[in-house]
């Protein structure tokens, strides 16, 4: 799909944000405060953590790839409002002694989620088969 400036800049500071959060900060070289936050989930084995980590980390990429990509933008929007909003839940309830600002955290987000949508509503949305025009009989 080929973008105009004005949607592939927005586009882009999504994803980099995306790469960014999964892959700088939960899979080289990871930030403690994020693994600290993953540790304190109850019922997560010690050994776990990592593994989960990755595997947001490498989720967060390939979420990244996706809004590059431009398919489906208003599935991508929907998909990353529920994990940006799942993420700070779970950040808050579990791990919220590590994240020493909770209120710049959900402010920063709700304004990433704007951004977001933004994208979404800038992608054309794409026609179906069954939106074809039809032939008019003369």
């Amino acid at each position: 799909m080929i973008r105009s400036r004005w949607t592939a800049l927005p586009a882009a500071a999504v994803a980099l944000m995306w790469f960014y959060e999964g892959f700088w900060c939960k899979v080289l070289p990871g930030r403690a405060d994020q693994r600290a936050i993953v540790e304190s989930v109850p019922l997560l084995p010690g050994g776990a953590v990592t593994p989960v980590l990755l595997a947001i980390g490498f989720a967060e990429v390939a979420l990244g790839l996706w809004v590059l990509g431009g398919r489906a933008a208003r599935a991508a929007a929907v998909v990353q409002t529920g994990l940006v909003v799942g993420f700070n839940a779970g950040g808050l309830l579990f791990g919220g002694d590590q994240i020493p600002e909770p209120g710049r955290l959900v402010v920063q987000d709700l304004a990433f989620l704007a951004l977001i949508w933004t994208v979404a509503a800038r992608e054309p949305a794409r026609r179906t088969t069954g939106d074809r025009p039809r032939p008019v009989a003369v």
